[in-house]
């Protein structure tokens, strides 16, 4: 029986948290603001994520381009709990993930980017 794509996308969201601990949650999210796949903790609404995740990478791009940086790689927010990091997934989606405080950013980011990498060969 072969998986459906969102079944590998939510797989590859579980990977993405199961090699990487300190992301506490992620979700792959249309650039209309829809989630395509999850895997968050109870309290976080998909809805207001997605919808948030999506206005945000949409000002991101408009910031890089207005500024001369050229493409959109990632948004990076910073807060007194720890890390929001979005990272576009080609045209189509964005990957949010909400990451511990004291998280080596490193790591997580270069785990971040192999995960994009898959995401667009299954969208």
């Amino acid at each position: 029986m072969t998986k459906s794509r969102t079944q590998k996308l939510s797989d590859r969201l579980r990977d993405l948290q199961a090699s990487s601990p300190d992301i506490e949650g992620s979700a792959l999210i249309s650039l209309d603001g829809l989630t395509i796949a999850s895997s968050l903790h109870q309290g976080i609404e998909e809805e207001r994520l997605g919808a948030m995740s999506a206005a945000m990478l949409s000002l991101g791009e408009r910031i890089a381009t207005e500024l001369g940086r050229g493409l959109l790689d990632q948004v990076y927010i910073h807060g007194n709990n720890g890390f929001a990091i979005l990272m576009a997934v080609g045209e189509d989606a964005v990957l949010t993930a909400m990451i511990k405080e004291d998280s080596k950013l490193g790591i997580i980011l270069l785990d971040m980017k192999r995960a994009v990498s898959d995401f667009e060969k299954i969208l």
